[in-house]
């Protein structure tokens, strides 16, 4: 597993679009749950976590099972965590799933890359 992070418009996908251009990319947006465990790579992986949230599904176990079945994903997703706290409640929830989800999957991956300003930094290469 490789996860590409970063900032809302820093060139997350760009970035993994032209390092990877071998893989097949899904979005986030619309992947279902079965699409996620066989997917190459998953664009905007953090708007997954939003939807099956919103959605009313619990997402507590997800890193775990993604781990389990899609172990040579690449994901690419926003880090939300920055900032000022959300006053609605569901943002406050999603924000926090998106990082222990992130946080759990990064701790997997081989290669996690920042992505800023479209420049790519390797901050884990296992």
């Amino acid at each position: 597993m490789e996860m590409i992070i970063g900032g809302a418009f820093q060139g997350k996908s760009t970035y993994a679009e032209k390092y990877y251009p071998e893989i097949r990319w899904s979005l986030g947006s619309s992947v279902s749950e079965d699409e996620l465990y066989r997917a190459e790579g998953i664009l905007g992986f953090h708007e997954f976590i939003r939807r099956e949230m919103r959605a009313g599904k619990d997402v507590k176990g997800l890193a775990g099972k993604l781990i389990e079945k899609n172990p040579d994903v690449i994901l690419v997703s926003d880090e939300v965590g920055y900032g000022v706290v959300p006053v609605d409640s569901f943002d406050r929830a999603y924000r926090e799933a998106v990082g222990r989800i992130c946080t759990e999957l990064a701790s997997f991956s081989t290669r996690v890359t920042r992505v800023v300003c479209g420049i790519g930094t390797v901050i884990k290469h296992a």
